[in-house]
């Protein structure tokens, strides 16, 4: 008797279970497949539909659903929401395709809707698709850059909105990425005493990313490439930014020494910089033997080194060329690379085929020489014997 009661038990409570997912399930599919409301309007009904598809991970299907209300009713109040919830799919989707495809979506939602409320965050997010497809910097920095052009374009249109303290973090992150891969560059021809190459890069580093990790090595590499070119007096401004903008680097005694040895003046630190810098120090992490070797695995970027700082904006209007061949465009403008050895690189000269001088015509009153008769190929091979 016991046993069947508790038979009993176990049935009732199995059949309860499947009779609350059962219900769970039609509410899911019945948020889906709404029946049409007469009292409503039928472009906001596409738009709720849609909504509730890629609450549930349906993107395709919903993007097709505001795809057709974006077509059925150009006019529609819900314009500017569909074409921001097809934008919101791509990103929410992720993936190389989802936020290539997010970033034209929210960039065409910025022209069309300029005004808009959710402009900043379109913007945004325009530049944390790029920021989410970064790699190393040993490798393509396309996407780095990319993604800093978008985060000053936020800066220069939306000085006062919420999200500026955000976006100055994550810009600070992308200059860190992108310093460290033009640093890695400097450093190979520094090393190799290809001065006039190192010369270029570093002084972009030191210019262009005052909030580099390693901003004072880039200084103290910049101001001995000076001193190896015989131009010490050039390489005094790099000395005295390290002991202004980063007084407790490593590299701030021998700065000292190098200064006193050319007779120079050494600066102080204002306490607004030596106050960054103890906030820089406390906030670096020693990496150990297994944090460097799960980074070998990681495709992302490591950005733990990044410092505190104010924003370098620089110039929003830079080109940036990306290698890309057009079969539209037929452009005569080409440049030829070629190797050149060590030599040329040190003595800065450019080598371009198409850049040589031609020579100029002979005046009137040169003499002209015959032509050698040109040898048969027999007498050529017979007569050094």
């Amino acid at each position: 008797m016991r046993r069947s009661q508790r038979c009993l038990r176990v049935a009732v409570s199995v059949a309860g279970v499947f009779f609350l997912s059962s219900c769970v399930l039609l509410e899911r599919n019945a948020n889906l497949n709404l029946p049409p409301n007469p009292n409503e309007q039928p472009d906001r009904i596409l738009y709720e539909k849609s909504m509730a598809e890629i609450r549930h991970g349906q993107y395709t299907v919903g993007r097709l659903t505001l795809q057709t209300l974006l077509n059925t009713y150009p006019d529609s109040e819900y314009l500017a929401k569909a074409k921001l919830a097809i934008a919101d799919s791509y990103y929410r989707q992720g993936g190389i395709s989802g936020y290539t495809q997010a970033q034209a979506e929210y960039s065409d939602f910025i022209t069309f809707f300029p005004n808009a409320p959710e402009a900043p965050m379109a913007q945004y997010r325009a530049a944390m698709s790029y920021f989410r497809m970064m790699n190393k910097p040993d490798r393509d920095l396309t996407d780095a850059k990319l993604a800093e052009l978008e985060f000053k374009r936020f800066l220069e249109k939306y000085p006062r909105s919420p999200l500026l303290p955000k976006v100055q973090a994550r810009l600070r992150e992308v200059q860190e990425v992108i310093a460290e891969g033009d640093f890695e560059t400097a450093s190979f021809y520094y090393d190799h005493n290809i001065n006039p190459a190192a010369l270029s890069r570093l002084r972009e580093i030191v210019t262009r990313y005052p909030n580099f990790s390693k901003a004072d090595v880039a200084c103290w590499d910049l101001a001995r490439t000076f001193d190896r070119m015989k131009k010490p007096k050039a390489a005094v401004p790099y000395y005295d930014r390290i002991l202004t903008l980063y007084p407790l680097s490593p590299l701030a005694p021998r700065a000292k020494e190098r200064l006193a040895e050319l007779h120079e003046p050494i600066p102080q630190p204002t306490k607004a910089e030596m106050a960054r810098a103890r906030a820089d120090a406390v906030d670096v992490t020693h990496r150990g033997w297994l944090s460097r070797l799960a980074g070998v695995v990681e495709s992302s970027p490591n950005l733990s080194a990044t410092r505190h700082g104010p924003v370098i904006l620089g110039s929003t209007a830079e080109s940036i060329v990306l290698a890309q061949t057009s079969s539209s465009t037929g452009s005569s403008n080409t440049v030829a690379a070629q190797p050149v050895n060590s030599t040329a690189l040190r003595g800065g000269a450019a080598s371009d085929p198409g850049a040589q001088k031609k020579p100029s015509a002979a005046p009137s009153t040169s003499v002209t020489t015959p032509k050698k008769k040109r040898r048969s190929l027999l007498k050529r091979v017979i007569k050094p014997w």
